[in-house]
């Protein structure tokens, strides 16, 4: 059970196999309704209590078989999805077929994909060097950090399991998908097919290698960033020194995209201490010839990000005191005092100016922040154009995306009084931005129909303000309206042309 990939796979198998899965109704709600919502991470001590919550149906000898990776007999799992699907299985690479149905790999269904990995809830004992995950912590992260337009090529850097290939695939003409692990390349090939995408191509080598003298509309990179002294793990160590994995990714990057192209890249970078930790992230940024935008979204010092990588020692005191020795030991010998890892953002575009900008993202807060990127992007090239603050007066703006407003009151002993608020985009990263109660009353009467300076002067006559008050008030509105408008908070109203 579960020993993975075993020889090259049969496509069109790989394709009945996928077919027949989704006729059978094999999907993340599915799992999840059945087994709970801790079900994608549950391990060997679960497994006892899994099973029994299994039900003898058709879905669950197929929950039973690729999300458990137990084995099923013929017949059950013919009942399931049909002798087409379980004829395709051996062919597919997915499972020996004899006596009884025995998998070599786990299937998990994420979202509206098939993705097939190493992951294995029996496993126990340490990972091989080539593991291949599935979707982790770190997978979502890129996919949610991703912006998707139609592209004509789109790259994937140490693609893994293949996730973000696929997730390419469905808005671009061409993916390539480069790893200098082997096995993952045949996961990606076998996911492509499950999924039945035909614009994947996979590469072997190592990160851009496979692609010299290439360029691309989008490059997703989720590389074995990890600061470690350690070359255990093809999917975690990346056996470069430091930080110097991820300085190549970002600056590489920057160098295969095409005019108006986009680059979503994980890494992780080192900083002194915990008073400047993004400085070095910067200088990559601002070296590459891109608009970029960092995000931070772990950070820690030594022994945090020690523990955290080594927690799978955690029952072994011995191996685990080792391995803190070590990390700790070897960070102190860079002289880094903290450690950082987020997502580096992307855009080339036209124009001898760029910017660079930095925000703390909640893992927690984290949803598709796709369209949100895009809007930040776009809205940070139209104001590097602007020469002055009239010029952004001048401008239609509207708020783009959910924004929640709160106020903030206090008592002041015969009531409350308005003392302040918070606007926040409710989506994507969730930025949120304190501003004055007057600010609101901007934001709410925001329709893109009238230019951002009427806007302002028509609060403040609706306000009775004075002229200081409504200087006051536009210098507030022109630094709120850029800010929100860099997070993708606000948007530019495109003119008409008429006909």
């Amino acid at each position: 059970m579960g020993t993975g990939l075993a020889h090259a796979v049969d496509a069109n198998a790989a394709r009945i196999v996928g077919e027949t899965l989704r006729t059978a109704g094999y999907t993340e709600a599915a799992i999840s309704a059945m087994l709970g919502d801790d079900a994608y991470s549950a391990r060997q001590k679960d497994m006892p209590v899994m099973l029994r919550q299994i039900p003898q149906n058709r879905l669950g000898t197929v929950v039973r078989a690729f999300f458990l990776i137990q084995p099923v007999t013929v017949a059950e799992l013919e009942r399931a999805i049909g002798e087409r699907g379980v004829a395709a299985l051996e062919a597919a690479g997915v499972a020996a077929v004899g006596d009884e149905v025995v998998p070599r790999l786990r299937i998990l269904p994420v979202a509206d994909l098939f993705v097939a990995s190493d992951d294995d809830p029996t496993r126990t004992g340490d990972f091989p060097p080539d593991f291949v995950a599935a979707y982790t912590a770190a997978t979502r992260l890129c996919d949610a950090l991703t912006p998707r337009p139609q592209v004509d090529r789109a790259l994937d850097v140490g693609t893994g399991s293949g996730v973000h290939a696929l997730l390419a695939a469905r808005h671009a003409r061409e993916v390539i998908a480069t790893d200098v692990n082997e096995r993952a390349l045949a996961y990606t090939e076998l996911n492509a097919a499950l999924n039945g995408l035909r614009n994947i191509e996979c590469r072997n080598g190592s990160l851009f290698e496979p692609v010299e003298g290439e360029s691309f509309d989008l490059i997703t990179c989720n590389a074995p960033y990890v600061v470690s002294p350690e070359s255990r793990w093809a999917y975690r160590d990346g056996g470069f020194a430091a930080d110097e994995l991820s300085q190549r990714v970002v600056m590489t990057a920057s160098e295969h995209l095409r005019d108006h192209g986009y680059g979503t890249l994980l890494v992780s970078w080192l900083g002194p201490d915990a008073e400047a930790p993004d400085e070095r992230a910067l200088d990559w940024a601002d070296a590459t010839g891109c608009d970029s935008w960092i995000l931070p979204i772990w950070g820690g010092d030594p022994l945090t990000h020690a523990a955290t990588w080594n927690d799978h020692l955690a029952d072994d005191p011995q191996a685990y005191e080792a391995a803190l020795e070590d990390w700790t030991g070897y960070l102190a010998e860079l002289g880094m005092n903290w450690v950082s890892e987020g997502g580096i953002l992307l855009h080339r575009r036209d124009g001898a100016s760029h910017t660079s900008r930095i925000d703390q993202v909640e893992e927690d807060d984290l949803e598709d922040a796709g369209d949100q990127i895009l809007r930040a992007f776009d809205s940070r090239a139209a104001l590097v154009e602007m020469e002055s603050d009239d010029e952004l007066l001048d401008t239609n703006i509207s708020v783009a995306g959910p924004v929640r407003l709160e106020l903030s009151l206090e008592p002041d002993g015969t009531g409350s009084v308005v003392v302040g608020a918070t606007v926040d985009l409710d989506e994507g990263t969730h930025p949120s931005l304190d501003v004055s109660s007057d600010m609101v009353e901007v934001i709410a009467a925001l329709d893109g129909a009238q230019r951002y300076g009427e806007v302002i002067e028509s609060v403040a006559s609706s306000l009775d303000f004075t002229p200081s008050e409504t200087q006051k008030l536009r210098r507030e509105a022109l630094e709120v309206g850029r800010e929100l408008l860099e997070l993708g908070a606000f948007c530019f109203e495109r003119e008409v042309e008429p006909e």
